[in-house]
């Protein structure tokens, strides 16, 4: 039995992070149980997927002292940190890690409120990714 096989439901490979970490901006983000938690994750997930040389990392595992994602934390070529509200969990947790933070973004700093909800707007991770795009330098490959 032939089965036509769609191209853009197969799953899209990330590049390795620990093996290549020199050669990519390394993106942490806060996934906070609010809305501008979900959206600083979402918004690490849309670089990713629409940018050339980003690459979304575990936050939670450098908190836990995992030895490969600090080190991808450290060799990182720079490092983005994306908050959700003014409490920085993120970034105190690569400052914690001793890992150098070259941007550090926070999603209420860009009008948005925190809401106790999980339930959130694509218009408002497109405006929070392409303004953070624009302030890294980084180019993002999105279709209208």
């Amino acid at each position: 039995m032939n089965e036509e096989i769609e191209m853009e439901k197969l799953p899209k490979f990330l590049p390795s992070c620990h093996k290549e970490a020199e050669n990519l901006d390394i993106i942490f983000t806060c996934s906070g149980a609010a809305s501008v938690g979900k959206i600083g994750h979402e918004v690490g997930v849309l670089l990713t997927n629409a940018g050339q040389s980003a690459r979304l990392c575990c936050t939670t595992a450098v908190a836990a002292g995992s030895k490969m994602h600090l080190d991808i934390g450290h060799r990182a070529r720079k490092v983005i940190v994306i908050d959700g509200c003014p409490m920085k969990c993120a970034t105190k947790v690569m400052e914690k890690a001793g890992i150098k933070v070259d941007h550090s973004f926070t999603v209420t700093d860009f009008g948005i409120a925190k809401q106790p909800t999980l339930d959130i707007s694509d218009e408002e991770v497109l405006k929070v990714a392409l303004e953070i795009a624009e302030k890294v330098g980084m180019k993002l490959n999105i279709k209208p």
